[in-house]
This record gives C-alpha cells, sequence and structure tokens, in this order.
C-alpha cells in the first residue's frame, strides 16, 4: 500500500506548508459583477460593450447584453445609426436606433421564459441610462449594482423618488 500525496488536493488545498493557501473565495458583488461582465463579451454594439444579469436570492434570473434584436442586423460602421435626445438640463444624448441596452434585454428573456424578476436586483457593467432605470423601476428591480458610472447625475432625482438603490460596486475588469 502507498500513502496519499496531500500536495494536489482536487478541492484546491495545499498540503501544510506549501504554497500560499487556497485562492481567495469571490464574493456574491465580485461574482455577480464578473458575470455581467464576461456577458458583456456577447455585445454587438460598436459603441459599447454592456452585460446585465438580474439576481435574486443569490441565484441568477436573466441575464442580456446590448445589441441588435434577435435575426436582425448587428451594427457594423455602417448600419450603427445614431438618434440625439436632448435632456432638460441642455446635455445631448446619443442612442443607436439599431440597438437594445442590456437591461431591457435581460428583462426581455425574464418574461420570453416566465421568470418573475419582482423584488430582484441587477447587476450592470454601467449605470443605467434614465431609460432603463424608468423600467427597472417598473418591473420591481430594488437595488442596480453598477461598475462604471454613466451619466448618472441624469438619473439621481428618479432613484431618489423611486427608493430603488444605486450602488458601486467596482470590478478589476477593463
Amino acid at each position: 500500500m502507498h500513502e496519499e500525496d496531500n500536495s494536489s488536493c482536487c478541492c484546491g488545498g495545499h498540503a501544510e506548508g506549501a504554497g500560499s493557501g487556497p485562492e481567495k473565495r469571490l464574493g456574491w458583488h465580485e461574482y455577480f459583477m464578473s458575470v455581467a461582465h464576461l456577458i458583456s463579451r456577447r455585445a454587438t454594439c460598436t459603441r459599447g460593450h454592456i452585460g446585465a444579469v438580474i439576481v435574486r436570492d443569490h441565484n441568477i434570473l436573466s441575464t442580456g447584453y446590448n445589441g441588435a434584436p434577435s435575426g436582425m442586423p448587428h451594427c457594423n460602421d455602417t448600419n450603427c445609426r445614431i438618434y440625439r435626445s436632448t435632456h432638460p438640463d441642455g446635455t445631448v444624448e446619443e442612442n443607436c436606433v439599431n440597438t437594445i441596452h442590456a437591461e431591457i434585454n435581460a428583462i426581455a428573456q425574464a418574461a420570453k421564459h416566465g421568470v418573475s424578476i419582482k423584488d430582484a436586483d441587477i447587476y450592470i457593467t454601467a449605470s443605467p441610462c434614465i431609460h432603463c432605470l424608468k423600467v427597472l423601476i417598473n418591473v420591481g428591480i430594488r437595488t442596480i449594482y453598477y461598475d462604471k458610472p454613466y451619466k448618472i447625475e441624469h438619473i439621481a432625482e428618479l432613484l431618489r423618488l423611486s427608493g430603488v438603490r444605486l450602488v458601486n460596486v467596482p470590478s478589476e475588469q477593463p
């Protein structure tokens, strides 16, 4: 009979005194934000890659990324059609007519599959635009976790009035 070699445990453990110990386990915020960043890599928008994950009780309910509707041509240099809208404060926002935002795609996926997202939270790689925020409020999202800020000054009043929380969860993603 031979002795077992405990130096390479299948669960990531290390033999006593070997190495620097097990890797740090991701916390829930890091985990879901990392998933959102991974999902953003599917985005087809040429202007930005955004990912969203809707979560309740530490379970992923739905995901979405920004891009063209299913079966429609993706944006490219000749197919990106920009429209401009002006906020009451005079700032101009540009959006693509062909693109559905990640948050709306995550909501649509939940609806398509009959998944209730009431009282859920959402992790997004960038804070929502005012249009997405209005929809997130209407579907009952409680907390919005985001990595990069995007025109937060435009959504501050709506957040205050709605009671929806906006929480920055910076990640180490590029």
